[in-house]
């Protein structure tokens, strides 16, 4: 509860920094662009998250990956639906971070790569690998 009279001081500092800059007609160009693209992305979650959930199952994400992506989408769009320069600001950082997300589960971690080196790579990483070559000091052959 304590945290959200914080955010009100943040939200009017911005909002009226941001808009003694930008004026008055700025201002409501902002919150109404603002509420169109949190609803769009409202209105597209359930095909984001039918893309995600075919990633998810097939071994690209995690549930965590996919849990903490889907979660950041709603909130971020959430968050552009509100009106406030500090809340769009939040909302677009909660954005970049499901894109982060989605493209790190696409990745592939560098364990995976063919690396021509590790091509014939066999045992364990702990073991040195020795040739023991005998010496010819045993043969008594005389000329």
């Amino acid at each position: 509860m304590l945290i959200i009279i914080p955010y009100f001081f943040l939200e009017l500092y911005f909002s009226l920094a941001v808009g003694s800059e930008i004026g008055f007609l700025g201002s409501v160009l902002w919150i109404f662009i603002t509420f169109i693209v949190g609803m769009g992305l409202i209105k597209n979650s359930a095909m984001t998250m039918q893309k995600s959930m075919a990633k998810l199952a097939g071994g690209k994400l995690n549930m965590k990956t996919f849990h903490d992506s889907a979660t950041s989408y709603f909130l971020g769009a959430i968050l552009l639906i509100i009106p406030g320069v500090f809340s769009d600001i939040l909302g677009l950082i909660a954005l970049l971070y499901t894109f982060y997300l989605q493209l790190g589960g696409t990745i592939l971690s560098s364990k995976n790569k063919t690396n021509i080196n590790n091509l014939n790579k066999q045992g364990d990483d702990n073991v040195i690998d020795v040739e023991i070559i005998e010496s010819s000091s045993h043969n008594n052959i005389k000329p």
